[in-house]
Order: structure tokens, then sequence, then C-alpha cells
């Protein structure tokens, strides 16, 4: 996991919560909604494991074509 990958996942949960909880502007729809997409986008940046691995570069025969 890179170190801008965890980072950014945290900021993101805790951003949604906060949100969720209305610390910013009052217990809203719009700031539920808001906080969920937050921290929803911030436990799949967590867990995203794709961005880790490297893919192997297949050798081509021949030349252009």
């Amino acid at each position: 996991m890179n170190v801008s990958q965890l980072i950014m996942g945290i900021v993101l949960v805790i951003a949604g919560l906060l949100f969720m909880v209305g610390f910013f502007n009052g217990i809203t729809w719009v700031s539920v909604i808001t906080g969920l997409f937050f921290f929803v986008l911030g436990v799949v940046i967590l867990f995203n494991t794709k961005e880790d691995k490297i893919e192997q570069i297949k050798k081509r025969k021949g030349g252009k074509k």
C-alpha cells in the first residue's frame, strides 16, 4: 500500500464521517449523502489492491506491422 493511498483514504473516511455527523453544516440530507459518498470513496481507496500490482510486458516477435 502506498503512503499517498493510505493518507488519502484515511482523510476521505474521516471527512465522510464528519459530514455524516453534521459537524460542518447541521444535519441535512445533503450533508449525509455527501458524507456517505466520501466515506465509501475513502474505503474503496484504502482497500484497492489492483493499483499495487505491476503488469508484465508481453514480448512481441518481429517488428511493427
